[in-house]
């Protein structure tokens, strides 16, 4: 099925990687003007949104209850939406398999559920006690055995083989799961009252690593380097901490910067704001940093340095992520309700944008000699 039709391109230039000689840091709205909107996206706030592994396909959940795949041009810039399907409460999460035929997803009707791209149908393969908060499609054991993974607010973490109705295995937390992701053999869950649980997942069914966010206030977000050896967390309180498994390389590498902040001229007050979403570039290992403030950075961790920041977008940016060779950007403008409900507002904008990387914005900087 089909339910989106063409929608211009990014002006005269494609969806392609661009260079530029400005070396600048701050950006402009100016430099987003060709960027597109996904056409029929969401009728309601975007909770999450995931690159296909394998091609150009973009999956997008949202509280209207629907996940919406589309499929994207990369040399017209046209992007159609392919497919369509429905939990029975708001979808907090999707993602796709390792070989780009499925999507899977999770949300508040408490089901983990499968849609396969050649049928057109959705299956549910899990169901928890409460709310399902994020998905992941995992490799497991010394054999890489592929199955779905699934954070609750019921406290546990279970995988799940698609085949079958029971999990495979039940993980017990110290707290509701807030944010999950994983790379390689890594998979990081954090949870209610700043708990972090590392997973080696060579051996999935239990906790290699138990430690507290490095951050004060309350975790928001979480992504994993793309070589599977840390992690960088995000809090509402508008910071972010570099992480690293290995306890050594912690002590020589990891630390916390401020973001998602706004320096108030005339009154020199600071505006603080939820860090929402965070991204790795999948080929530099740079990544990404958005939020309720309405904004996203690029960063070079390595080199403690931010690449580019933009302005303001007027709404706040839910998820961000990037196509899986690095030269597409998607990012979600909707309400992330942080200001309570009376800023829910019918003219609020609701979309997911397309932004072709430059590698000013993405490409790590030469190190000076």
């Amino acid at each position: 099925m089909s339910f989106g039709n063409r929608l211009g391109a990014f002006g005269t230039s494609s969806l392609t990687s661009q260079t530029s000689t400005s070396q600048s840091s701050t950006g402009t709205l100016q430099d987003l003007q060709n960027d597109i909107n996904v056409p029929n996206g969401p009728d309601d706030s975007i909770s999450d949104l995931a690159f296909s592994p394998q091609a150009d396909y973009l999956s997008i959940s949202s509280w209207d209850k629907k996940v919406r795949i589309y499929e994207i041009n990369t040399n017209t810039g046209q992007t159609d939406g392919r497919a369509l399907y429905e939990h029975e409460g708001p979808v907090l999460s999707t993602r796709w398999s390792l070989d780009g035929t499925k999507v899977i997803s999770g949300g508040a009707d408490k089901q983990v559920k499968l849609f396969d791209l050649s049928t057109q149908q959705a299956q549910t393969i899990g169901i928890h006690n409460d709310t399902v908060k994020a998905v992941r499609y995992v490799e497991c054991g010394p054999t890489n055995t592929q199955c779905v993974v699934s954070g609750s607010w019921d406290k546990t973490l279970k995988y799940w083989d698609t085949r079958q109705s029971n999990p495979i295995c039940t993980i017990n937390l110290p707290e509701r799961v807030y944010a999950m992701d994983s790379s390689q053999k890594l998979l990081v869950v954090a949870t209610a009252e700043r708990h972090l649980s590392i997973i080696n997942l060579n051996s999935p069914d239990k906790i290699f690593k138990q430690s507290m966010s490095p951050l004060k206030l309350q975790t928001r977000s979480i992504c994993c380097y793309p070589k599977g050896d840390g992690f960088a967390v995000g809090s509402i309180e508008g910071r972010c901490a570099i992480q690293y498994v290995d306890e050594m390389q912690q002590k020589q590498s990891g630390f916390s910067f401020k973001c998602q902040r706004d320096q108030q001229t005339a009154t020199k007050e600071t505006h603080i704001y939820a860090l929402n979403s965070i991204a790795f570039h999948p080929v530099h290992g740079t990544f990404v940093t958005a939020g309720s403030d309405g904004t996203f950075s690029f960063w070079d961790k390595d080199a403690k340095h931010r690449l580019k920041g933009f302005p303001a977008l007027g709404a706040t940016i839910p998820v961000v992520g990037f196509n899986r060779t690095g030269t597409l950007f998607a990012y979600a403008m909707s309400y992330d309700w942080s200001k309570g409900h009376e800023y829910n507002k019918p003219d609020y904008p609701n979309m997911v944008r397309l932004h072709a990387c430059r590698d000013e914005e993405v490409k790590q900087r030469a190190k000076r000699k």
